[in-house]
């Protein structure tokens, strides 16, 4: 994981990465966490994805977060506390 740039932007390209999504949105909610629980600071900590990506495809909402959650498994290491995950197939997301 790179020291550079903002963790919403490992997230994009770590997730573009792995899932070739046809569409991607990464929201950093952390303000709406002040004094919560792992908030930091200097903000990043918490996280809402839409991702819609064919390799969800067969896969129960279960596994697709946990494919998900193991893409971004080294920003959870560097400080991530928290994700909303909607997981969606293009078919889902029609």
């Amino acid at each position: 994981m790179s020291e550079t740039g903002t963790l919403k932007d490992w997230i994009a390209k770590a997730l573009t990465e792995a899932l070739a999504p046809t569409s991607l949105e990464v929201v950093d909610e952390s303000h709406l966490h002040a004094g919560h629980s792992g908030w930091r600071e200097a903000g990043e900590t918490h996280f809402r994805l839409d991702v819609v990506s064919s390799a969800f495809e067969g896969k129960s909402r279960v596994e697709r977060h946990r494919l998900v959650n193991g893409v971004l498994e080294p920003a959870f290491q560097r400080g991530l506390h928290a994700l909303a995950v909607k997981a969606r197939t293009p078919a889902d997301a029609g």
